[in-house]
């Protein structure tokens, strides 16, 4: 009984040996095309990402949540700010409206008091990324 198992697993063994030579795996070419308006697109996403400077400023949150009360609040506050810089920034899995960009604490939280009493719920940040 034993010989026979040994024969068994030396028989399978051998077959074994005897295809994985003859195998082969797919061998394939890929050839990738894209437009040149997408490498336009990511050089300008480059370019402005590179000059959005948020580390060394204060900014002023009027606004988090989903996506369409973000945008329909960024476009109240510019009607009412006008003179002021505002942005829409994703962070998962929220937006958030920030407004302005203060090099020191007084000249923001001066602003936040204005904001305040049309925006309740605003307040005063230094983003870091």
């Amino acid at each position: 009984m034993r010989i026979l198992k040994t024969r068994q697993a030396l028989f399978i063994l051998f077959f074994v040996t005897l295809f994985s030579g003859k195998s082969f795996a797919q061998n394939a070419t890929v050839t990738i095309e894209q437009d040149e308006k997408f490498m336009q697109l990511l050089n300008e996403k480059r370019r402005i990402n590179s000059s959005i400077t948020v580390n060394d400023h204060y900014k002023i949150q009027v606004f988090y949540g989903d996506n369409k009360e973000a945008r329909k609040t960024l476009a109240i506050f510019k009607r009412e700010f006008p003179d002021m810089d505002t942005t829409i920034v994703f962070e998962s899995p929220t937006y958030k409206v920030w407004a302005g960009s203060y090099d020191n604490r007084i000249a923001a939280e001066r602003m936040l008091e204005a904001i305040k009493q049309k925006y309740p719920y605003a307040l005063l940040i230094k983003p870091n990324k």
